[in-house]
């Protein structure tokens, strides 16, 4: 072995080495956090507790219908359009005393008078037909 092949090796080791320590400092050094925390309702300022909106069922979806947010949405997909809100965003949606745990899946409304749009699976599920007055909150983990 020649003295630059050497010291290319020796090289190319200390930025593994580098490398290495950076994933741990940036990871905490665990590598292998296990069970997370479910996801926590984030109570509104102001002590109400509850957000409100006009929200309905988006409809069914097209064959292979893909959202703003890069989804390919089925009959079975759960989640919600809203113009503002970033796309993985997590809330809890509440109404007629059910409340679930969704996401933002899309950003494009697809009827006027709505802030928020359910997929069809979640508005079943809710219970939700016709444009309907929810409550909802965001979710965040502890």
């Amino acid at each position: 072995m020649t003295l630059s092949v050497l010291q290319r090796t020796i090289a190319l080791a200390a930025v593994a080495l580098v490398a290495a320590v950076a994933v741990l400092a940036f990871t905490g050094g665990a590598a292998d956090e296990g069970v997370r925390a479910a996801p926590q309702q984030v109570p509104v300022a102001g002590g109400g507790g509850w957000y409100t909106a006009f929200a309905g069922s988006r409809g069914a979806p097209r064959d292979a219908e893909r959202t703003t947010c890069a989804l390919v949405l089925t009959g079975r997909s759960l989640g919600v359009s809203h113009p503002v809100l970033p796309c993985g965003s997590k809330i809890f949606i509440s109404y007629s005393g059910a409340d679930v745990l969704t996401e933002v899946i899309d950003t494009k409304l697809k009827q006027p008078g709505r802030q928020f749009e359910l997929t069809e699976a979640l508005a079943q599920q809710l219970g939700v037909e016709g444009t309907q007055q929810i409550r909802w909150r965001f979710a965040t983990r502890n």
